[in-house]
């Protein structure tokens, strides 16, 4: 890669240094006087993190050595990643930004201060400026053995024989990615940081699946060979030959790891049982809601906010004949109601295919009531792989590349339709795709890079349920009491979280004690609340994110409308709210003081 000199910025005593790209390289233009700053930081960052740079389609040009590159994942790397924010975090506090700038900074300085706070801890991942963060190396829902076959398959573009080459590139590092993070298995072993029993077996199953079979068959070497029918070369013998020689190898080294682990786990799921639990599961509730909530405060908003919803749940489940029991009871009644569940076979997955296509299509022509600027929302929706699905929940979404030649994508969970009813299918493809996820990553994508490069919790995911409301208020429900019941109920669920999470890793709850309250609780299937649960295990504090900011973008909502009165602009709140991109919630707040200021003028 030909990187410039300039702007060359050293942390005190770290020597890991930030360089810039040539300007041309930028994909979006620098914003007020810190701009240029921000665009180094932005350009090092990739360097850092190649898959971003794919993942966004900015591997190209001054940039395209980085398509053939993959995070360091070895202790070695997460030592290089903490100097890279102190680097960055040394520059940011030299800025005096312009009031065009301001927001960027304060933006970035917060996502690189939290994610120090976190490397301060020998635990597993830290996300900078992103959202999966948790104790341990390798989980059931995350490693190398899952992100790296689902990256190549589904993010890295084959088109020409360099793009070819620079996936086997990746392959190969594939190896090392796998035993980097084995090496710190060993370490976490050695320091006591093990998951439960019960995710160990999760992980061990999902790790043996992705393995099993000759490599031939593995989708890393598939997707190769699927993709390169009409570039000349061995492509596939190639893909083969890398993953029996350096990937297998490796995977079983993983392997033999972890069923270390799995002699000495124990039953016990939240993080106080490590040394400095408690403080680490608060920096995790930072992390995630980006505020400064005690887990007293998440748990009891969380009972708060179910006893509202539920009041109007019952209300509409007596309307409909469901007297008996609390609501809880109600709702596993009425999930399973012939009338609302799908067939568990291939019928029913092609039902459920059809139904969110359909949703779709209806949302679309919806949408200009709510946004008066629009982007395209283009979305692609595609099963979960059946190795991820063991430790997957029911669905996640996210926005394409910047340039759009890869679209948006909703991924469904189709181990067991009965994941998913006819009631709650609707206010999932919102949340997951338009006017949720795809639909914000899609404005996200507008910002200069160094805003595209990082995602708050609080925000992405307080905005998909917000999308849900917004689907909502423009009608979905009008005619629709069961499909109100399955949006009130997929809110209440994230109400739930916030006291099952603090539960599990605050108030020292069992997994079988928070599995059974959830179910009872919200009236969601076992299946579902089972797989939720041990996500809550594996990343700590990511599901509170959820309804904390839910409910700020709904607060401001209520402050901006009673302050501005009939100067209130409901298109115009929606724009200022997505089109700012992801932001700590406190930025957010200030976001929203300035357009009510503007209003008002």
């Amino acid at each position: 890669m030909s990187f410039s000199r300039r702007d060359l910025l050293n942390a005190a005593g770290s020597g890991f240094a930030l360089a810039a790209l040539p300007a041309q390289a930028r994909q979006a233009p620098a914003r007020g006087n810190a701009g240029p700053a921000l665009g180094a930081i932005a350009e090092s960052y990739l360097r850092l993190s190649p898959e971003s740079a794919t993942g966004l389609g900015i591997d190209s040009g001054a940039r395209a050595a980085l398509k053939s590159q993959m995070t360091d994942r070895s202790e070695a790397g997460r030592d290089k990643e903490a100097a890279w924010v102190r680097a960055a975090l040394a520059r940011l506090d030299t800025l005096k930004p312009d009031a065009e700038s301001r927001v960027d900074v304060e933006v970035a300085r917060t996502a690189y201060a939290t994610a120090r706070d976190g490397f301060a801890f020998p635990y597993g991942a830290v996300e900078i400026g992103g959202w999966r963060n948790g104790p341990y190396v390798v989980a059931q829902n995350m490693g190398a053995y899952l992100d790296v076959p689902k990256f190549l398959d589904a993010t890295h573009k084959v088109e020409s024989a360099a793009d070819a080459d620079a996936y086997l590139a990746r392959l190969d590092a594939f190896a090392d990615l796998v035993d980097g993070e084995t090496g710190r298995l060993r370490d976490a072993r050695g320091r006591g940081i093990v998951a439960s029993t019960v995710l160990m077996d999760k992980t061990l199953k999902s790790i043996r699946l992705s393995s099993e079979g000759a490599p031939r068959d593995w989708l890393v070497v598939t997707s190769l060979a699927g993709r390169t029918g009409k570039i000349p070369g061995d492509w596939a013998a190639r893909a083969e030959k890398i993953a029996a020689s350096r990937v297998a190898p490796a995977l079983e080294r993983q392997i033999a790891e972890l069923e270390q682990h799995a002699r000495v786990a124990t039953p016990d799921a939240g993080v106080w049982k490590f040394r400095d639990g408690d403080a680490y599961y608060a920096w995790t509730l930072r992390a995630s809601t980006t505020t400064r909530m005690t887990p007293d405060e998440v748990h009891q908003m969380g009972r708060d906010e179910l006893a509202r919803l539920q009041a109007e749940m019952d209300t509409i489940l007596k309307s409909l004949g469901y007297t008996q029991g609390s609501v809880g009871a109600r709702m596993i009644a009425l999930g399973k109601d012939p009338r609302y569940t799908f067939p568990d076979n291939d019928t029913g997955r092609a039902q459920i295919m059809a139904m969110i296509q359909d949703r779709l299509t209806d949302i679309r022509a919806r949408l200009p009531r709510a946004f008066g600027t629009l982007v395209d929302g283009r979305v692609e929706v595609r099963r979960i792989s059946p190795a991820e699905e063991i430790g997957a929940p029911g669905a996640y979404g996210g926005a394409g590349s910047i340039d759009g030649s890869v679209p948006g994508r909703f991924w469904i969970n189709l181990r067991t339709t009965d994941l998913h009813t006819k009631y709650s299918l609707p206010t999932l493809t919102y949340h997951e795709s338009i006017p949720g996820h795809v639909w914000q990553g899609e404005y996200a994508h507008k910002l200069p890079l160094i805003r595209t490069l990082m995602g708050f919790n609080a925000f992405s995911e307080g905005w998909a349920l917000y999308a849900e409301q917004l689907a909502g208020e423009l009608g979905v429900y009008d005619d629709d009491l069961v499909g109100r019941l399955g949006y009130l109920q997929s809110i209440a669920f994230r109400a739930c979280r916030l006291v099952v999470d603090t539960g599990l890793h605050a108030k020292r709850w069992t997994r079988e004690q928070a599995i059974q309250w959830f179910a009872e609780t919200n009236g969601s299937g076992i299946e579902e609340v089972t797989s939720e649960v041990d996500r809550y295990c594996a990343w700590p504090g990511q599901a509170c994110g959820y309804k904390v900011g839910h409910s700020e973008i709904n607060r401001l909502r209520a402050r901006a409308q009673q302050r501005l009165g009939d100067r209130y602009d409901f298109r115009g709140y929606n724009d200022l709210v997505v089109g700012g991109g992801g932001v700590p919630l406190t930025v957010l707040e200030g976001n929203v003081t300035r357009w009510e200021a503007s209003r008002r003028t």
